[in-house]
């Protein structure tokens, strides 16, 4: 559970003396300390490039005062903070026991009493939030702490007082899928209230019992789906014997999660109605202690008091050397140098800019006017996504050798690739060989989804950017990265304009949806947006789903047809467009047709055939030869590789000229930044390429731009036609 310090890691925080990790995540570490009385804390430090952040300092000053408002004995009271610091910090009272989910997960479901159990208790917790005048939020098995004397809630981080509305946006989710209320899961901002966190324990107490998500398992947009629309799998959970309400049913363990997990928020019990109507029974006996956990469980709980408890010697302090330092904690300063007057170089039609930066009080030993850094890219160049991945390769290897052509440059550059075929297996070798090469510095790729999932904590680990510009799933962001930057928006973002595009139609046609499940993931996301997005504009769809493998399209076309349909969303594959599109045609729907990404394949031309006219599909990746600012890429990549680029291959070279631009602007000595250093240049990087503009989210790297598009068959091929449309 716990970790030695780094050398980079402080000794000392408000007055605790750090003693081990306990965890690190994309915002902070999470470090055992102990204050000069003795006791132990889990202190809560902010990264310092969040901690600059106006608008993250201040939601850190909201959870430190929302975590002062609770008492309970069963929430983790707070022992000190100060979110005003340099860096700012967290404690509260240490508790050596797992988390619910590390129980669960080790020692299988709970017995139904030990779910009672704890539902009254967390219960208790959740009663003094609420009256308080805050919802946690983020009520799930990861925040729930157990000791032999009871569970403690803990993780206030996104807790709001009831009436607050600034992160009750419209369209923002909030909290972790799977355990959300229906109200969160469609950002129904205004209605998330008490309601919602008792929601979210019934599926934590459901996951207790039975060991799974009520809602299953699968990516966010599948769970948020399932959270909205299916009811909750209570298959296994049975009820015990040692309630007092068998009678009425209220002490039933399946009744009471029923009762916590329905749809409509008034339906659902109260916390205070734990403790006083359906869970009555279960106290703690007083002067004593409740024997409410399975054996296994409790001596899990007692070997991991033994082990947090055995604090580790304190490690004396090495001095560090000037260049030790420095790799250690890269200085601030060098991520806001702007030097004026600097040479920039900007290649025909501005498709490659960069700025030669000088230090004059730089001390640093100079570069080896031999040696040659890197850029790495892993890709598919073997596999089903071979022509995406070898544009990408071409695309970034221009780049490169046109930065190495110009004369004033700092230092050279090398392009190093790797072909994981676009396999999870192959993919960590390859993240592997980059990752041991000194010399890279930053990597484009991977390809598709499957592999940038395998590899996104291999390369956070080493701290090496990670530059995506066609994996685009939702999964790739469920967690928190430091060194990912995802250079395109997200597939749900790419789907989004379909529904723009449609409110813009005359008329108030009945959009049909059908979601191809052939397409897995990427066709639950499409769906999953524009169903939202049109229920919110007041256009409801008429939804559909065929099983995956389908082949026979044409009754669910025909139901669809029935119902009245004016205009159609097809959320799948090529393959599958292809079936729909004959159909659609035999059917004589001639409305508005439209699809994301995906479908823009030369296979959905070939097979549909005439019914492939007139389709609109998005993207977020553009025809370069149909772009102005795009025809000096164009020529020079036809020159160099005797083709016409691919999709993607601009995307990649726009990206590898920004990792070129950050690693001129932090150079000094003609060495460019380390890859932490450049990481943080890249979180703040603007640049204007020949594709779009690039700029992200400093707090997880996500594309903060708009970058979609719009394509259209025409005459068996696709026309490019421009930026798609981002507002009704």
């Amino acid at each position: 559970m716990s970790a030695r310090l780094l050398p980079t890691d402080p000794a000392s925080i408000g007055g605790h003396r750090l003693l081990a990790r306990l965890g690190a995540g994309g915002m902070g570490v999470v470090y055992l300390g102990r204050t000069e009385a003795g006791a132990l804390a889990a202190v809560k430090v902010i990264q310092a490039e969040y901690a600059d952040d106006p608008d993250f300092r201040a939601r850190f000053r909201r959870e430190v005062e929302a975590a002062r408002r609770v008492t309970s004995p069963w929430a983790v009271p707070v022992t000190g903070a100060d979110p005003d610091a340099a860096a700012p910090w967290l404690a509260t009272a240490f508790v050596p026991g797992p988390s619910l989910e590390e129980a669960v997960t080790r020692h299988g479901p709970l017995p139904a009493r030990s779910v009672r159990v704890l539902a009254r208790m967390l219960a208790a917790a959740l009663r003094e939030v609420h009256a308080a005048g805050l919802v946690h939020r983020d009520v799930k098995p990861a925040n729930v702490l157990l000791a032999v004397d009871g569970p403690r809630l803990i993780d206030f981080g996104i807790a709001r007082a009831s009436d607050e509305t600034a992160i009750t946006s419209t369209d923002l989710v909030v909290g972790t899928p799977g355990f959300l209320s229906p109200e969160q899961a469609e950002a129904r901002g205004s209605e998330v209230g008490p309601p919602s966190d008792i929601f979210s324990l019934g599926c934590l107490l459901a996951y207790a019992a039975s060991g799974r998500p009520p809602f299953g398992t699968g990516t966010a947009d599948a769970l948020l789906y399932r959270t909205v629309h299916d009811e909750p799998d209570l298959a296994g959970i049975e009820a015990d014997d040692d309630g007092d309400d068998a009678d009425t049913g209220d002490g039933d363990l399946p009744t009471l999660l029923r009762r916590c997990l329905a749809k409509d928020p008034a339906d659902r019990p109260t916390a205070a109605q734990f403790g006083t109507a359906l869970l009555v029974e279960d106290t703690i006996p007083e002067g004593g202690q409740l024997d409410w956990l399975p054996a296994d469980v409790v001596r899990a709980i007692a070997d991991s008091s033994s082990e947090m408890l055995a604090l580790p010697d304190i490690e004396p302090t090495v001095a560090e050397t000037p260049g030790d330092a420095e790799q250690a904690a890269p200085s601030r300063r060098r991520l806001l140098v702007l030097a004026s007057g600097a040479a920039v170089l900007m290649a025909a039609g501005g498709v490659a800019a960069w700025a030669a930066l000088r230090d004059e009080d730089d001390q640093g030993s100079p570069a080896p006017r031999d040696h040659r850094w890197a850029v790495g890219v892993q890709a598919d160049l073997s596999g089903a996504q071979r022509t995406a991945g070898e544009a990408q390769e071409r695309g970034a290897r221009l780049a490169i050798e046109q930065f190495n052509s110009s004369k004033n440059k700092p230092f050279e550059l090398a392009l190093k690739t790797v072909d994981d075929g676009g396999s999870a297996d192959r993919a960590r070798t390859a993240a592997k060989k980059l990752i041991q090469d000194t010399d890279v510095l930053a990597v484009l790729g991977p390809t598709n989804d499957e592999a940038a999932n395998a590899v996104l904590g291999t390369y956070d680990e080493a701290l090496l950017p990670l530059l995506c510009v066609s994996a685009g799933g939702l999964i790739l962001t469920a967690q928190q990265y430091r060194s990912f930057v995802h250079c395109r928006p997200s597939d749900a973002a790419v789907a989004l304009p379909i529904s723009i595009y449609l409110m813009r139609q005359k008329g108030k046609l009945l959009p049909g949806l059908l979601q191809d499940r052939t397409a897995r993931t990427y066709a639950q996301e499409s769906a999953w947006i524009n169903a939202l997005m049109l229920r919110r504009l007041g256009r409801p769809v008429y939804p559909r789903v065929i099983p995956a493998d389908t082949d026979d399209v044409e009754p669910v076309v025909a139901d669809m047809m029935r119902a009245g349909i004016g205009s159609f969303i097809y959320a799948g594959d090529a393959r599958g467009g292809v079936r729909v599109a004959r159909a659609l045609a035999d059917a004589g729907f001639d409305g508005p047709r439209l699809t994301p990404q995906a479908v823009i394949d030369p296979a959905f031309l070939k097979g549909a055939g005439d019914a492939a006219e007139g389709w609109v599909l998005t993207s977020s990746f553009v025809d370069p030869s149909a772009v102005p600012a795009a025809a000096a890429f164009t020529a020079a990549f036809r020159k160099r590789f005797g083709a016409a680029p691919g999709y993607y291959a601009a995307e990649a070279y726009d990206t590898v000229n920004l990792v070129v631009q950050e690693l001129v602007k932090g150079t000094k000595g003609g060495r460019p930044p380390k890859r932490q250093e450049l990481l943080g240049l890249l979180r703040k990087s603007r640049y204007k390429g020949i594709t779009k503009e690039f700029s992200f989210k400093p707090a997880d790297g996500t594309f903060a731009g708009w970058g979609v598009f719009l394509h259209q068959v025409e005459g068996g091929r696709f026309r490019f036609l421009g930026a798609a449309p981002s507002e009704v």
